[in-house]
C-alpha cells in the first residue's frame, strides 16, 4: 500500500528552472497588459515609497547631530521633526495607492488567467484528459493561480521595494561616508551571494512541496468523487493510506525546509548583526579621526539596518519568485497543448445521419502499440436503428467515441452524408448527436437545469414536455421544489432510474439526428423500463439511433445488429438472422444470457 503511494509520488514530474522555462513564464505578463498603466501608475507609488524611505535615515541623522551639538535651535529641531511627520505621512499615502492598484491589477489579471485556463483545458481533447489527472488540473487553477496571487499582489511589490531600498541605500552610503561604505561593502558581498544560495535551496524545497500537495489533492479528489464506490468497497482504509503517505512525505520534506529555513535566519542574523558591530566600530574611529559626525554615523547605521532588512527578505522573495516562474511556467505548459477546434461553421448543421466507416484502424495515443479497432467497416442508413454488441473491451464505446470526434488521429476514412469528418466543424456534428450513457453524469443543479443543458435557450415548456416523454414527471413532481430540486453532487440525490430518465429527457430535448443509448434502460426497474422504452421507441423514429446493447433483450427490434470482438466486427445481421448461425458469437452471447 506505501509502495503504491511511493510510485505515484516518484512519478510527479520536476520542472527545472531554465532560460527557456522563465521566458516560457514570462508569457503571464501577456494577461497583465490590458491593465499595464493601472500597473505602471502603481509601480511609480511603490517607487514613490520606497524612495521616501530612504530619506528617514537622513531627516534622523539631523535630528541626532541637533541633539548631540549642542548648537541647533528648538527651531531647527522642530522642523526636522515635523518633516519626518510629513514623510510618514506622504509614505501612507503613496503606500495605500500602490496597494490598492497592485490588487486591482492582481485580481483582473487572474480572473483573465483563471478564465483562459478553463476555456483551454476544457477545448482540450480527450487525449489529453486520458494522460492527466483530474486533480492535477483542478491544483493548476487553484493552487498555482493562488500562488501567482500572492506573487503579483504582495511578493512582487515588496521584492522591487528591497532592491530599491538595498541600491539606493549603498548610493546614499557613499554620500554620507565614502571610507565607511566601502568598510561595510568588503562584507555585503559575500551575505548577498550565501542568501542567494539559501534562496535557491529554498526553492526547490517550495517547489517540491507544491508538487507533493498537488499529488495529494489528486488522492482526495478521486476518493470523494468516487466516495460511492469507496463505501461500497469498504477501503476508506486504502485511501486513507494513499493519502497519509502523501501528507507524511509533505511533512518530511516541509521538515527538511524549515531547517533549511531557521539555517538561513540563524546565519542572516549573525551577518546583519555582525556587520552592525563592525560598522559601528569603524565609524566611532572615523569619529575619533574627525571624518565622520555623530549624526552622519547615525544616518549611516539606519542606513545599513534598512539595506540588512533588504538583504534579509530579498532571498525568502527570490525563492517566492522562483516558485511563482516555476507556476506560471505549468500554466503556460497547458496553454501549449493543442485544443480542439471547435468553430461554428453552418454549413453541416442539417445532417441525415447517414455514416460510413471504412477501413479504420485507431488506437490511443498512451499504447500505441495496442490497437483497439481493427479495419472497421460498416454503413448506417438514415433512420436506420442499430445495436453494437460485444465483451467487455471489444470497442463498442470507443465507436462512438470516433463518431464524435473525441479522438482524431484514427486512420481509415469516416463519413457522415457522404462528407469526410474531418470537414465538418465539431460543433455542429456534436450538437447533432445526443447520447444517452450507461453511467448518468449529472451536475450539482436543479433538476431543471440538468434536463435544460441538453439544449440550454429550451423554454419552460419544452423542458416539462421532455421530462413528460422520459416518464420523468411523476417522480419530480414528488419532489416539494418539483424541477427546482437540487440532485446534488453528480446527482447522488436521486436513484439510478431517476438519473437515467433525467439523462433521456436532457437527449429528447436536444432533439438530435443521431441518438446513441449506452444501455439507457438498464437502471431502471421493470414498469419503468417499460414505459422508457417506448419514450424511446418514439425518440428513435425515423432517427438514426445506435444502441450499446449488454442485455440482447433490448435490441430484438433493432434493423441490424453489429458485433464485435477483439476490435473487430466479426457478425452483422438482424436478432433472428444472427441467432441462426450454430457457432456464432452473438447466439453464444444469447445462449449465456438466457441459460
Amino acid at each position: 500500500m506505501a509502495s503504491f503511494g511511493r510510485k505515484r509520488n516518484q512519478s510527479t514530474e520536476k520542472i527545472k528552472l531554465t532560460k527557456e522555462g522563465v521566458r516560457k513564464a514570462m508569457r503571464i505578463f501577456q494577461f497583465i497588459l490590458p491593465h499595464k498603466w493601472t500597473f505602471l501608475v502603481g509601480l511609480v507609488f511603490l517607487l514613490l515609497s520606497s524612495s521616501v524611505s530612504l530619506i528617514f535615515p537622513k531627516l534622523m541623522g539631523n535630528l541626532i547631530q541637533e541633539a548631540t551639538t549642542g548648537t541647533g535651535a528648538f527651531t531647527n529641531i522642530n522642523s526636522i521633526a515635523l518633516g519626518l511627520l510629513l514623510l510618514f505621512a506622504f509614505q501612507s499615502v503613496f503606500s495605500y495607492f500602490r496597494v490598492v492598484l497592485f490588487v486591482k491589477v492582481t485580481q483582473k489579471t487572474l480572473a483573465s488567467i483563471r478564465k483562459a485556463i478553463f476555456t483551454h483545458i476544457i477545448h482540450l481533447p480527450m487525449n489529453y484528459f486520458n494522460t492527466h489527472r483530474v486533480g492535477e488540473l483542478n491544483s493548476r487553477i487553484s493552487a498555482d493561480v493562488a500562488l501567482l496571487q500572492e506573487t503579483l499582489t504582495t511578493t512582487s511589490a515588496e521584492f522591487i521595494r528591497q532592491i530599491v531600498i538595498l541600491f539606493g541605500g549603498v548610493v546614499m552610503l557613499f554620500f554620507v561616508s565614502p571610507k565607511l561604505s566601502l568598510f561595510m561593502l568588503a562584507v555585503l558581498p559575500v551575505i548577498i551571494l550565501l542568501a542567494v544560495f539559501y534562496g535557491k535551496k529554498l526553492k526547490s524545497y517550495s517547489k517540491n512541496i507544491q508538487e507533493k500537495i498537488a499529488s495529494s489533492n489528486a488522492v482526495v479528489e478521486e476518493a470523494f468523487s468516487g466516495i460511492a464506490n469507496v463505501k461500497a468497497f469498504t477501503n476508506e482504509w486504502f485511501e486513507m493510506n494513499r493519502y497519509t503517505v502523501d501528507v507524511d512525505n509533505i511533512e518530511a520534506i516541509s521538515i527538511k525546509g524549515g531547517k533549511l529555513k531557521g539555517a538561513f535566519i540563524s546565519f542572516i542574523v549573525f551577518g546583519v548583526f555582525g556587520a552592525i558591530v563592525g560598522v559601528v566600530w569603524y565609524g566611532v574611529r572615523l569619529i575619533k579621526t574627525g571624518d565622520l559626525t555623530v549624526g552622519g554615523l547615525s544616518e549611516f547605521l539606519l542606513l545599513t539596518i534598512f539595506i540588512a532588512a533588504s538583504i534579509g527578505s530579498i532571498g525568502n522573495l527570490y525563492a517566492q519568485v522562483q516558485n511563482a516562474i516555476g507556476a506560471s511556467e505549468k500554466l503556460m505548459d497547458i496553454l501549449d497543448e493543442k485544443p480542439e477546434v471547435i468553430k461554428i461553421d453552418g454549413r453541416y448543421d442539417n445532417l441525415e445521419g447517414k455514416i460510413v466507416f471504412s477501413s479504420v484502424n485507431f488506437a490511443y495515443e498512451t499504447r500505441p502499440d495496442f490497437p483497439v479497432l481493427k479495419d472497421i467497416n460498416f454503413s448506417i442508413e438514415k433512420g436506420e436503428q442499430i445495436a453494437l454488441v460485444g465483451g467487455s473491451g471489444a470497442g463498442k464505446s470507443t465507436l462512438i467515441s470516433l463518431m464524435m470526434q473525441l479522438y482524431d488521429n484514427a486512420e481509415g476514412l469516416i463519413e457522415f452524408d457522404g462528407k469526410d469528418v474531418k470537414e465538418i466543424d465539431l460543433f455542429s456534428l456534436r450538437n447533432q448527436i445526443a447520447i444517452v450513457p450507461q453511467e448518468v453524469m449529472l451536475f450539482a443543479a436543479s433538476i431543471y437545469e440538468n434536463i435544460a443543458y441538453g439544449k440550454p435557450n429550451a423554454t419552460k415548456e419544452e423542458v416539462e414536455s421532455a421530462a413528460k416523454k422520459a416518464y420523468a414527471m411523476e417522480f419530480i413532481q414528488s419532489f416539494p421544489e418539483g424541477f427546482e430540486t437540487l440532485v446534488g453532487d453528480r446527482g447522488i440525490q436521486l436513484s439510478g432510474g431517476q438519473r437515467q430518465r433525467i439523462a433521456i429527457a436532457r437527449a429528447i430535448l436536444k432533439d438530435p439526428k443521431i441518438l446513441i443509448l449506452d444501455e439507457a434502460t438498464s437502471a431502471l426497474d421493470s414498469e419503468s423500463e417499460m414505459y422508457v422504452q417506448r419514450a424511446l421507441e418514439g425518440l428513435m423514429n425515423n432517427r438514426t439511433s445506435i444502441i450499446i446493447a449488454h442485455r440482447l433483450s433490448t435490441i430484438k427490434k433493432v434493423d441490424r445488429i453489429f458485433v464485435l470482438e477483439d476490435g473487430r466486427i466479426v457478425e452483422t445481421g438482424s436478432h433472428a438472422e444472427l441467432l441462426e448461425q450454430e457457432k456464432g458469437v452473438y447466439r453464444n452471447l444469447n445462449k449465456l444470457q438466457y441459460s
